[in-house]
């Protein structure tokens, strides 16, 4: 691989002897890893039904290395059972230590990794704010969320400092993934070698800054911030936390620096940290809707659904089942909780509602494997029966159909299929 001259210098100044083997790490194959998503499966009950052979990743104990192609093309992908992620990029969440209820924000979420592992350390309890400047990313984020069945997450698309100023001292914890200059993205994707520069890391440095800034205004008195990147300049990394460190009297708790010539990755930084001083504010609760058309709503969730939905909301026709503790807020929000039905002259319930589901929780079309591949590509099945099912396979929700005349008409929206 030929890297740019003046990074080569520069990590052979940082690493000394070990130079050596970091550029060795460059022609092992990129890792490949996924993280269970125990929101919806436990790891065991993952491990005895899993299509890839199973090797544990140190940093995340639902993180497994594995092999093989097409892992975003399986039943399982789609059922979200399981997220792609970068093993080294597992090792930042869990030092947030996110808890139930608690409040959460991931201040720069896309594509959603660390954000949906955040999520699965709450169990659905408590609000996790998942941020993104860029819309277009934003909307693959929000899909990442639905497909995972977060229900007590916020979507929104917003500069930190717009977010910031709503949300003062709001948040119990907060995740940093800072946008950066890719050092360790090198072998994974290599147009980012061109990319990098020094006047590029500066850049970065500049606006993580910002960005930070705009966190610790966000994070409640006694919160934990934690920061983190994929690259190894220090410019971005070690002083970049040392300077907001000592610019705000923040408690430094932990540093760490993963090499892709130490670990099995591609490697990672974070840093843990503490805010010292200021207080926890509420803002005021989102108001649910009163509308005529939650009744239609209500008559269809009786028929087709085995538990109710609270806190309800419309956007335009959609209708949410909104977190508990929704606040209001004025910046642009993608999602908010569960997206439940299209409500007009007729109710359609939504993917996400049906991402959402156990088994137990709708009446089920259960098909087999080839049959769920299928669905995934858009096609009808054979199915007795009337009305709307939830698809399932080996007990898993899919999507959902409609039933009529001995077939299932395929509900899941084109642009989800195979």
């Amino acid at each position: 691989m030929n890297l740019p001259s003046e990074f080569s210098a520069r990590m052979q100044c940082e690493l000394g002897a070990g130079f050596a083997d970091f550029l060795g790490s460059y022609s092992r194959p990129a890792e490949k890893a996924i993280r269970v998503n125990t929101l919806k499966i436990s790891v065991e009950q993952f491990a005895k039904a899993s299509p890839f052979l199973l090797e544990p990743v140190p940093f995340e104990q639902s993180g497994f290395y594995v092999c093989g192609e097409g892992l975003g093309k399986t039943v399982q992908h789609a059922q979200g059972l399981y997220y792609v992620q970068e093993p080294s990029a597992m090792s930042a969440a869990p030092k947030l230590e996110a808890r139930e209820g608690e409040r959460v924000l991931d201040l720069c979420s896309a594509p959603g990794g660390k954000g949906t592992q955040l999520a699965q350390y709450m169990r659905g309890g408590g609000i996790i704010f998942m941020n993104e400047i860029s819309f277009s990313r934003a909307k693959i984020l929000s899909s990442n969320v639905e497909r995972l069945g977060v229900k007590n997450a916020v979507v929104t698309c917003a500069a930190p400092e717009r977010l910031a100023e709503e949300c003062e001292e709001y948040f119990d914890k907060i995740l940093v993934d800072a946008p950066c200059s890719g050092e360790g993205m090198f072998k994974k994707e290599a147009a980012a070698i061109p990319e990098w520069s020094l006047d590029n890391v500066r850049r970065c440095a500049e606006r993580q800054s910002a960005i930070l800034d705009s966190a610790y205004k966000m994070l409640s008195g006694g919160g934990r911030l934690v920061y983190s990147t994929c690259t190894f300049a220090p410019e971005e990394d070690e002083m970049q936390v040392e300077a907001f460190v000592k610019k705000y009297g923040c408690k430094l708790i932990e540093m760490k620096k993963l090499y892709p010539h130490e670990i099995r990755g591609e490697g990672h930084f974070y840093a843990v940290m503490q805010k010292l001083e200021g207080g926890r504010r509420n803002l005021p609760l989102a108001t649910p809707t009163r509308d005529k058309r939650i009744n239609a709503y209500r008559d269809w969730e009786k028929d087709n659904l085995t538990r109710s939905y609270g806190n309800l909301c419309f956007v335009g026709d959609t209708l949410y089942s909104l977190p508990d503790e929704m606040p209001q807020i004025s910046v642009q929000t993608l999602r908010a909780g569960v997206r439940l039905a299209e409500v007009g002259t007729r109710v359609e319930p939504c993917h996400s509602l049906a991402m959402c589901l156990t088994a137990d929780g709708a009446d089920c079309a259960e098909v087999d494997g080839e049959t769920a591949l299928n669905y995934l590509r858009g096609l009808t099945f054979p199915f007795d029966g009337n009305g709307w099912k939830l698809v399932t396979n080996n007990g898993f929700p899919l999507g959902w159909c409609k039933c009529s005349g001995g077939t299932a008409k395929n509900h899941l929206p084109k642009g989800l299929r195979i």
